[in-house]
């Protein structure tokens, strides 16, 4: 009989492309992948990978059988979730990944009202980058993700993944209290091509959505600080070294020495759901997802915002 975690982990080296991507996918050394494969291969007697210069590559029967096991992985995700579904009740364990301002402004509410809801289901958040989060859910290691993406830069999801709006989440750009924009009504972004800025570390989906956005505007930023946290970035602020563009979710009490300004064309970040698509009959996730989508209608109704009309994202599972 085929070993099922053998099974995922030939579906890995498919989907990464090799060895090496499959270990950083699936959180494990190379060694225990190629271990795994070898097992694999005798289970079914039958090369599954050859040497291709520095690297390996599946051989026909590798192509062939990785087809069958990414099937087999989708049908297993279908018979849990209709194993749940026919209990009818949320309980169990779920895991959930979230980016740490809404780990911060829209969690603990979510996870609160879950408790209360559904006493026999146990959830369990880890904060992380949207980009991992996704990828995390692909491969079956989470079972829901709290995600986002910009208006001028959406993100594409991969096949079989399905997502629901929380809400929209408008930006304000934070300058030093003395900073000559400080006492506006509003700014646009032009207002700032002299200024230095504060921004997220390199290779962060934030971060290249700034340089993007500015650069749309012909605008050669330049980015004097890099800092992942928020609270960081205004401590920076604060301090007369640049400003930043400052998300209002999980934004938390300002720091003295910081105004707020509004954008006068706003930006916004759309804060969503991500869930597998074959998971999403199971009762904990339609759960989950609807809590998220109840407290994210309160936090945008507490600050007057809420999903764009026409929103890309698919509706919730149905409760």
């Amino acid at each position: 009989m085929l070993n099922l975690e053998r099974l995922r982990t030939l579906d890995a080296v498919a989907r990464y492309g090799s060895v090496g991507g499959a270990a950083d996918g699936l959180h494990v050394t190379t060694s225990a992948v190629s271990q795994q494969l070898a097992k694999l291969e005798r289970e079914t007697g039958q090369q599954l990978l050859a040497k291709q210069g520095r690297g390996v590559r599946l051989t026909d029967a590798g192509r062939l059988l990785a087809a069958h096991a990414a099937r087999i992985l989708t049908q297993v995700e279908f018979a849990r979730a209709d194993l749940e579904a026919q209990r009818g009740q949320a309980i169990g364990e779920l895991l959930i990944g979230a980016f740490p301002t809404a780990a911060r402004g829209v969690l603990p509410a979510a996870l609160a009202r879950l408790r209360a809801e559904h006493p026999r289901l146990t959830v369990s958040l880890e904060e992380m980058r949207p980009e991992e989060a996704v990828r995390r859910v692909e491969r079956g290691d989470l079972d829901l993700a709290v995600v986002l993406d910009w208006d001028n830069r959406p993100t594409t999801l991969p096949a079989g993944l399905s997502k629901a709006a929380i809400l929209d989440d408008p930006v304000d750009v934070a300058v030093p209290e003395g900073h000559r924009l400080a006492g506006r009504d509003d700014i646009v972004l032009e207002d700032l091509a002299a200024d230095e800025w504060v921004s997220w570390p390199k290779g962060e989906f934030c971060h290249d959505w700034l340089l993007c956005t500015l650069r749309g505007k012909g605008i050669e930023p330049r980015i004097s600080h890099l800092a992942d946290e928020h609270h960081t970035q205004l401590a920076l602020v604060a301090a007369g070294f640049g400003v930043v563009v400052s998300p209002r979710l999980g934004r938390g009490p300002v720091p003295d020495g910081v105004r707020m300004v509004p954008v006068r064309h706003a930006m916004c970040r759309h804060v969503f759901a991500v869930w597998r698509t074959g998971a999403g009959d199971r009762p904990s996730v339609r759960a989950a997802v609807g809590a998220l989508c109840a407290v994210g209608r309160a936090v945008a109704g507490a600050a007057g915002r809420g999903p764009r009309p026409g929103a890309r994202e698919t509706p919730a599972p149905p409760q």
